[in-house]
Order: structure tokens, then C-alpha cells, then sequence
């Protein structure tokens, strides 16, 4: 099977190439580093040429509203008019896990990912969504993010999160799987409090400030239940617990921006 992994050099996308190269899978790695632009359309008819399968794992790095509305619009409706044009069967997105609720309780990024979403379900391509919770690697994001005045103050949230291999994997699961016509989900294998794993990535980086969960706080602006970020009962979990993660990864990974931060291909 050929298949085009749009945004192929960024967290999760090297590691989905990897993964289906290793199953025998003809791979294009696509994205700025590799000469394709999905925002502009550069490269993109050579990158889909004879693929039977686009995945995209890009992302944009604006998280106004505005500038990641023109982002996602401009680069999903050329995947898929390129896509249209060059025979392609299946498009794959990587997306979050509960859009619509971030999107109602914050606009801004995931407003446009909600508009991502929209564009490929009424293109009338077949497609599959993959809903995925935050990454243990994103962790460091968040509590740096949520840094007030010395002390850590974070969303009084539940978080189910999983290890950016696992949703690699999940990713290319549904790319070599028929069209589903409809989303799939993924959650990590475990729910923590999102000041608990605040507090255990601090830790781990030796870091000693405080982390304080906040009833009044927000998430990346968004004011949340306390369950919005938890996929639902029925959906698949991944196998890699934190701590197994965190022995593998004793120093983390460095911060990264929303669901596949490849500034290489934004």
C-alpha cells in the first residue's frame, strides 16, 4: 500500500512513517522539510501521486482562532481536492479527543479544528477520523503554560492521556483499515487528575514548583468540566502506562504545541 503521511517529520509523524515502512508499506514522508506544503499546495499533486492512502498528522502553530481557521481550511481543502484529483481512497486526520466541547468552551484552535473535521465528513471522500487524548509528551506543555506567579495553577480536569507511540500507532491502525466514514477513539490506559501528572512531570524534571488545581482556571482558555477531556466508554484504550513511559523517558520530551506540533510542516 502507498501511503502519504502529511506532516511525516514531526512527533508523530516520524514515528507513524516508521511503523508502516516497517510493515512493508511504500511511505512518502511529506512536509516543509521534505519540499511539500499542505497550506500551500507546493509539492502536494508529487506527494499524492499513485497514493492509495493520506494521513494527516500536521498542525498549525497559531492557536487564534483566525489564523488556525485559514490554516486548516486552506490546507485540508487542498488534501483533499489534490487527494480527489490523484485517486486517493482514504483520508486519515489525527484530531483530539472531545472537539466540539473545546470548541463550545473555547473557540480559538479548536473551533478550527471542529471546521477540520466538518470539511472532510461533508467531502463526500471516504475518510476516517482518529480522536486521540492529550500525549504524555505534551504534559510539559501544559504545565509550563498554566506557570502563575511561580506556582503551576492548572484546570480542575480529569485527563486521560497516552504515549505519542501508542497514537502513532493507533494513526496507522485506521490508515491501513477501510474507510470508516466516521471517527474512531483513542484514550490512554489510565485517568489521572491533570494537577497529579502536572505534578509528576514537574518531578521528573527536578522541577519544584507548586501545582495547584484551580476551580476557576482553564485550559489552554478553555473553561472546562471536569470530565470534557476524557474520550468516551467505548473507546480503545493504548497499552503504555506513565510510569512505564516516564522509565523509558527519564528526561520527558521537549514541549511541544497541540496535538503533532511538526513545525516542519505547518
Amino acid at each position: 500500500m502507498r501511503i502519504t503521511v502529511i506532516g511525516g517529520t514531526g512527533l508523530i509523524g516520524t514515528r507513524l512513517v516508521r511503523m508502516l515502512r516497517d510493515n512493508e508499506h511504500e511511505v512518502v514522508a511529506a512536509s516543509r522539510a521534505t519540499g511539500v506544503n499542505s497550506h500551500t499546495g507546493e509539492g502536494l499533486a508529487d506527494a499524492l501521486a499513485g497514493a492509495d492512502v493520506v494521513v494527516d498528522v500536521s498542525n498549525s502553530s497559531y492557536t487564534d482562532e483566525a489564523a488556525a481557521q485559514e490554516f486548516f481550511f486552506a490546507s485540508t481543502m487542498n488534501l483533499l481536492s489534490y487527494g480527489a484529483d490523484a485517486g486517493v481512497g482514504h483520508h486519515v486526520a489525527l484530531s483530539v479527543v472531545g472537539t466540539d466541547r473545546l470548541a463550545r468552551a473555547q473557540g480559538g484552535y479548536f473551533v478550527a479544528k471542529q471546521q477540520q473535521e466538518r470539511l472532510i465528513t461533508a467531502s463526500g471522500r471516504p475518510y476516517t477520523l482518529v480522536h486521540a487524548t492529550q500525549f504524555f509528551e505534551f504534559i510539559r506543555n501544559i504545565t509550563d503554560h498554566a506557570l502563575r506567579s511561580g506556582a503551576v495553577r492548572v484546570a480542575d480536569v480529569l485527563v486521560q492521556p497516552m504515549a505519542a507511540d501508542d497514537v502513532a500507532r493507533a494513526v496507522a491502525q485506521a490508515a491501513v483499515a477501510d474507510p470508516r466514514s466516521g471517527m474512531v477513539e483513542w484514550g490512554g490506559p489510565e485517568v489521572f487528575s491533570l494537577n497529579d501528572i502536572a505534578s509528576m512531570d514537574l518531578r521528573a524534571r527536578q522541577d519544584e514548583r507548586e501545582v495547584v488545581a484551580d476551580p476557576l482556571g482553564t485550559y489552554f482558555g478553555a473553561r472546562l468540566t471536569h470530565r470534557d477531556l476524557l474520550p468516551e466508554a467505548t473507546a480503545t484504550l493504548a497499552a503504555t502506562r506513565y510510569h512505564d513511559w516516564r522509565v523509558q523517558n527519564p528526561g520527558g520530551h521537549p514541549a511541544v504545541t497541540s496535538v503533532d506540533a511538526d513545525r516542519s510542516s505547518l
